[in-house]
């Protein structure tokens, strides 16, 4: 059996107002359209998840909005609000719960970046991946049967991206 993992930080949010919230933060321009490309990306790939896991703060959310639409079917959206600001052992807590074959999961720096380089056997030719950008996004195939089985390093990398190397 093979599981896989879409692994996504969200895109680029906004700064504009100092006295939002982090939580609240929304996407900028940039990554309204950083998310919408990531869609186009995914899609054109076969890269659909049948599950997301989302980081519950406005920005991760925003970004599964951009995404979605691109996407054939309807993925089970679940908001996690561990997800937020989570350390790279709570993030596989979460994703050791997940149902789905593909599960798509979107967070935040500095864990995803940490979650990403622990998860994988080798490390993607790309010397973006230890810092994980806006919008970064991991595809990793898992030979387990179940998500609970889930454990370091196991994971074999098929495709990484940043939205800057694909904007439609």
């Amino acid at each position: 059996m093979l599981k896989r993992l879409i692994l996504t930080r969200h895109a680029k949010s906004s700064w504009d107002d100092p006295l939002t919230p982090d939580h609240d933060r929304p996407l900028n321009e940039r990554g309204k359209a950083a998310a919408a490309d990531l869609g186009q990306w995914l899609s054109s790939r076969g890269y659909v998840p049948g599950e997301v896991l989302c980081s519950d703060a406005l920005r991760t959310r925003k970004t599964w909005s951009g995404i979605a639409p691109a996407l054939p079917g309807t993925p089970v959206l679940e908001l996690k609000p561990a997800l937020y600001h989570a350390g790279p052992d709570v993030m596989l807590a979460v994703l050791r719960h997940a149902k789905a074959d593909v599960v798509m999961m979107i967070g935040h720096n500095p864990g995803i970046a940490e979650f990403a380089t622990k998860l994988v056997a080798r490390a993607p030719q790309n010397a973006d991946f230890g810092r994980y950008p806006t919008g970064a996004t991991l595809v990793a195939d898992f030979a387990i049967e179940s998500w609970d089985q889930l454990v370091w390093g196991t994971g074999v990398v098929d495709d990484f991206v940043i939205p800057r190397e694909i904007a439609m």
